[in-house]
């Protein structure tokens, strides 16, 4: 099996925006500190650097205060990169300003292109045999069956699965740690969409634990959830704990602040 889903070369970020503190949020929980946030993202850089990738950092786009989440606009996988079509309408923009950086790096350049489809990148979980694709407020029907039909000349098998109700992404609930095991919640664990996989539930409470990212040898994964961080730990993981209380304010996760990838030229 290989290990394409978890090993990559490359990530795109963009840096934080001031206008960050108009960004999206299901539930306000107070203002972020872009200060703060600054320093996290630097902190999540570094940790990517580590593993050895070339970090592209992209400048923040003030138009748009959500820019930094830069996973929602594209899927890249070895043969090409997507351009995804937000379900957000502020954020429509984002995926346009994405696209040259994307085909500055790969060959094949698709596009979500339909005026009923929407998807982000956040619905999308990527491993060793499949795209899972979670429904949500953000991604429908008809931009799962885009994202099937582009990528099928590529070998990729796309299944549609469901977010829990109440949750942004797919993603906000689940990771993926290596080719055969994933993290989760047990509120989407318990929909039986993971049967196969090896699983690691997140310990009750702290729910927001289930966005990390495996990039190469590192789990990189939010601060403050001790728990599921032990349980991590204990499965054998190298896990590297980044502050993200400022991102938590705008429903963002470890893997929303990054494109993570292998180019193809």
């Amino acid at each position: 099996m290989s290990d394409r889903s978890y090993r990559f070369t490359h990530a795109i970020t963009r840096k934080p925006a001031a206008s960050i503190i108009a960004g999206l949020r299901a539930v306000d929980t107070g203002t972020p500190d872009l200060a703060t946030m600054q320093a996290h993202h630097a902190d999540y850089i570094a940790t990517l650097r580590e593993t050895g990738a070339t970090v592209i950092e992209l400048e923040a786009l003030e138009a748009y205060p959500d820019s930094v989440f830069v996973e929602d606009t594209a899927l890249c996988l070895p043969s090409g990169a997507v351009v995804m079509r937000p379900g957000a309408p502020s954020r429509l923009g984002e995926s346009a300003e994405m696209a040259p950086h994307l085909a500055a790096l790969y060959g094949d350049i698709r596009r979500i292109e339909g005026a009923d489809s929407f998807i982000e990148g956040g619905d999308i979980l990527m491993t060793e045999t499949e795209i899972l694709v979670g429904r949500s407020a953000r991604t429908n029907a008809a931009g799962i069956a885009e994202l099937a039909r582009l990528t099928a000349d590529w070998g990729e098998v796309v299944r549609e699965v469901h977010t829990p109700p109440g949750v942004l992404h797919f993603k906000t609930d689940c990771s993926l740690l290596d080719a055969e095991t994933i993290l989760s919640t047990t509120r989407l664990s318990a929909s039986g969409c993971f049967k196969g996989y090896r699983l690691i539930d997140v310990a009750e409470g702290e729910e927001a634990a289930a966005n990390t990212i495996r990039f190469n040898d590192l789990v990189l994964m939010p601060a403050g959830f001790p728990r599921t961080r032990d349980r991590l730990v204990q499965a054998g993981y190298d896990v590297r704990e980044i502050g993200n209380s400022e991102c938590a304010k705008l429903d963002g996760g470890m893997s929303c602040l990054s494109l993570r990838f292998t180019p193809k030229p």
